[in-house]
């Protein structure tokens, strides 16, 4: 192509690249609403350090605006603060915090509506209800923000990230405390969450339902109130998560329920109360995964049908797989039981018996919870001894045939 007719092009396709410009903000009485009123399609805003006492911005135009110093704009516990309606925005580098609390509208920092092709990168997000808000939006990116608040239950919080009926979204290496949910998708699909850190929330570190064909990778879930629900969706990818500390009578590190068709694999599980919980899944590939320290490796109740769980290490555990019922539609090979004791005389690395990790112990206790305050006891072992004599307990499908001898390198 000849340098002319590149010219041409670019004076057809790109002229409000050519006339845009860059603007300084200062603080003001609505300075930061009354620039955006006053700028054109493409500008860039710099907004320069200070306070802005502002709530219900609107972004209703392609801009971008790029806070220096981290400006603060504060809602002063009155309302949302920045509304993004308008496609391929970019936000980036402001300090959100003080948005109003109602029972009524879901109070967030940004919200971007009906939007697609934004960023919201880089910011800051303090003492909101909700931090990021994203609804009916589609290709956008949230990434590299913190979000925090000091929420101490959940009818009163609301969630870090929140998305609903949104599509090919990344949400990517963003820090969440605090809130109802570290992050929420609802009604989300063929989209992407990748290395988040997402701790000490109220309720979960992600929950979403109804959302098909995404998935979670290299992300860090600690110390929340119930770990990860996964609810009521289908071709759900899990992989080099890390699920540690999420302890309490309910909690576990992901909870399942009616998921279909999805991968759960080379994540850790680590001194949670429940690593997996599982409940109406089907196929469900559950394979080369860490099972160390928690109170349950894994629970998998009657209802569940045609998942595989291979080589996957179980370490550590307390009970490493529990049920509810008697019947196993499930399939269990080539793991690593700590807790093994059989022996492999040909030396191939599986052991020659099979395992049974059901101990009668579990059954027992799921069966009547007060019974876990003899765990650990005397009789404990007694049990457990006599179960293996004479078999009466546990459920019989329930077996791996090929127990690894030694542990995987995951």
């Amino acid at each position: 192509m000849s340098p002319y007719k590149l010219i041409i092009l670019l004076l057809i396709f790109l002229p409000g690249v050519i006339r845009a410009k860059s603007v300084k903000v200062y603080p003001g009485r609505n300075s930061f609403q009354k620039a955006i009123d006053a700028a054109k399609q493409n500008d860039t805003l710099l907004l320069q350090p200070g306070l802005y006492k502002e709530h219900d911005i609107l972004i209703n135009k392609k801009l971008v605006i790029i806070g220096i110093g981290y400006p603060i704009v504060d809602g002063e516990h009155k309302s949302q603060i920045i509304f993004i309606t308008a496609d391929s925005v970019i936000l980036q580098g402001i300090q959100v915090q003080n948005t109003g609390r109602s029972s009524m509208t879901d109070m967030a920092a940004i919200r971007v509506q009906n939007a697609n092709h934004v960023v919201v990168r880089s910011n800051r997000a303090f003492n909101n209800t909700y931090g990021i808000y994203l609804q009916n939006a589609g290709f956008t990116t949230v990434q590299h923000n913190t979000i925090q608040a000091s929420s101490v239950d959940e009818l009163n919080s609301g969630n870090g990230i929140h998305a609903w009926k949104c599509h090919d979204l990344q949400i990517a290496g963003n820090d969440i405390s605090g809130h109802r949910d570290g992050i929420y998708f609802e009604f989300v699909t063929s989209s992407v969450i990748t290395a988040n850190v997402s701790h000490n929330n109220v309720r979960y570190g992600l929950h979403f339902m109804f959302s098909h064909n995404d998935t979670y990778t290299s992300n860090r879930f600690s110390d929340n109130g119930s770990g990860v629900a996964v609810m009521y969706s289908r071709g759900v990818t899990m992989t080099g998560n890390i699920f540690l500390h999420n302890w309490g009578d309910a909690a576990y590190a992901i909870l399942l329920k009616e998921i279909s068709d999805s991968k759960i694999n080379h994540n850790q599980f680590l001194k949670n109360t429940v690593g997996l919980y599982m409940e109406s899944t089907t196929k469900i590939a559950v394979s080369e995964n860490q099972f160390s320290e928690n109170g349950w490796g894994i629970k998998v109740m009657a209802s569940c049908s045609g998942s595989d769980f291979t080589k996957n290490n179980f370490m550590g555990n307390s009970f490493d797989v529990a049920t509810n019922g008697t019947t196993m539609l499930n399939h269990f090979s080539e793991n690593f039981w700590d807790k093994y004791d059989g022996y492999d005389l040909d030396k191939d690395g599986i052991g020659d018996v099979p395992y049974y990790p059901v101990s009668v112990y579990s059954v027992v206790s799921e069966r009547v919870p007060t019974a876990m305050i003899l765990y650990r006891s005397f009789l404990t072992g007694i049990m457990d001894q006599v179960e293996k004599v004479m078999p009466s307990i546990i459920p019989d499908q329930l077996k791996d045939d090929t127990p690894r001898m030694k542990k995987w390198k995951l």
